[in-house]
Formats: structure tokens, sequence, C-alpha cells
């Protein structure tokens, strides 16, 4: 990757590591429902001024309009779902499981992108998860086949499908339009599953507010656009694979926050991780 797109992915790692507490937090208030609704408006919100600085930008084919609301619907399930995971397990495990997502992505760039499958990436994805894996070894234990796992692997996938969509037929929309689209229309269908399967809630508690700012303006509407625009100019393999560090910040935020468990394991995760990105980044001779 580009010296910028380093930059950039270091930007993304900060944030969505520290989101993981900032969501496990938010939980404790309302439902995974209400939380996603909210962050989704709120992303929205904090967008807005994207939506009359660069209106010239909005498409205006049909066809482009029903891929965009396709690609929103996927993003909002698959945010739902993790969401949902997360309520029920701890924000460690829920970060290893929903970054099954680069395993998913390689996959599936190679089928619809053409993306190359070299020893050099799988090697390097190899060594990138299992250098998550051993960052939890003490708890992969606990890891079963509940339903909370299996949210979180459906978010996982839908993340994965959502970013080789964007890649394969929306590259030419940028990537704050996108937003500026699929986050509206993500919390308008998620409020109406909401309103008929739960009840609409928002907290007035201090936590709650901080928590909801941070999760929307920092870790949807600034996060999500800079990962679309690494997705835009980067290869998807690269950048998912690389994000495997997210995990790890998570990890450390929650020790930090959260007061959850850290063992010695973490520094063998973050040579293996640190490997893993080198050797995916790596260009075969």
């Amino acid at each position: 990757m580009r010296k910028r797109s380093w930059m950039l992915l270091t930007a993304i790692v900060l944030i969505w590591g520290f989101n993981w507490t900032v969501m496990k937090t938010g939980l404790n208030f309302v439902s995974p429902l209400n939380l996603i609704s909210q962050r989704l408006l709120l992303a929205s919100i904090a967008l807005s001024p994207v939506l009359i600085l660069e209106r010239r930008k909005i498409p205006r084919d049909a066809n482009t309009w029903l891929k965009l609301t396709l690609n929103s619907i996927l993003n909002a399930v698959g945010m739902a779902s993790t969401h949902i995971g997360l309520l029920y397990e701890t924000s460690g495990l829920s970060s290893i499981l929903t970054y099954t997502q680069p395993l998913f992505v390689f996959c599936l760039a190679a089928l619809f992108l053409g993306e190359k499958v070299t020893l050099l990436r799988v090697s390097g994805l190899t060594l990138g998860f299992l250098g998550v894996v051993a960052i939890y070894m003490e708890r992969i234990s606990r890891i079963t086949l509940s339903s909370a796992t299996l949210f979180l692997i459906l978010g996982a996938f839908l993340w994965a499908v959502t970013t080789i969509y964007y890649k394969r037929f929306l590259t030419h929309v940028s990537p704050e339009i996108v937003n500026v689209v699929q986050f509206p229309v993500g919390a308008a269908f998620l409020i109406t599953i909401t309103s008929i399967l739960d009840k609409l809630n928002f907290s007035v508690n201090i936590m709650y507010i901080a928590s909801i700012l941070y999760i929307s303006v920092l870790g949807s509407a600034i996060a999500f656009t800079i990962w679309l625009a690494l997705i835009r100019i980067e290869e998807a393999t690269i950048v998912s694979t690389s994000s495997l560090a997210v995990p790890a910040a998570a990890l450390l935020f929650g020790w930090i926050f959260l007061k959850e468990e850290v063992g010695l394991s973490l520094l063998l995760g973050f040579t293996l991780i640190l490997a893993g990105i080198y050797f995916v980044n790596k260009r075969s001779k």
C-alpha cells in the first residue's frame, strides 16, 4: 500500500479498536437494534454537510441507486448482526469473530474481483489470523457455536460481501456519497424493524450519549468513509488483511477501559499479525 494509505489504515485501527469498547458500553443502556439504528441515524446527520457540498457527485441513474440501496440494506443487516452478537460476548471475542472478515474477503476477491492468490498472500493471511487467535488463545475455549457466535460470523460475512460489492459495482461513486446514501437508508430500514420487533428507546445517560456520538461520528461517518476510500484505491485483500490489527487494538482498549484480561500472548499475536500484514503487502517476484 502507499504511504498515505498506511496512515489512513492506522487511523482506522485506532478508531475501530476503541470502537469495540465503546459499543460494549453503549449496549449497557439500549438494545442492539436501538444502538445500531441510532448509530446510523446520527452518522447520517454527521455526513449531511457532505450532501450539500458534494451534491453534484450524487448519481442520477436508477441502476446505481438500486445497487446503493441493496448495499445499504446488506450493510445495515451485517452491522445489526454484529451488535446483537456483541451483546452476549466480550468485546475481545466479538472482535476475533468479526475479523474472520478478511478470510471471506480473500475468497470472494479471488472469485469476483480476480485478485491474485499467491503463496505470499495465503501465508500472510494465515499468519495474520493466527496472530489474532494467539492474542485470544486463553479465551478460545470459551467460543461455542452459540447464537451470539453465529450472529458475529454472519456480520463478518456480510461485511465482506459489502466490501466486494462496493469494489465490483460502486467504485465510480465516491466513498462519502456511498455513506451519505447507505447510512440513512440503513437507519430507516432498521428503525422500521426495531419498531416491529423491539421498541424504540434512547437513553439520556451521559455515558450513553458519549458512546453513541463516538461510534456514530468517528466509528461510522469518518472511519467507514476512510475504509471505502482505501477499498477503492487498494486491493480488497490487502486492506482487509491489514485491518487484522484492529482486534489487537480492541483487546488493548478492552484491558484499559473494561478491565478485560490480557496475557503474554499479546506480544506473540502482534508479531504474527505484523508478519502477516508484511507478507500480504509484499510483492511476489
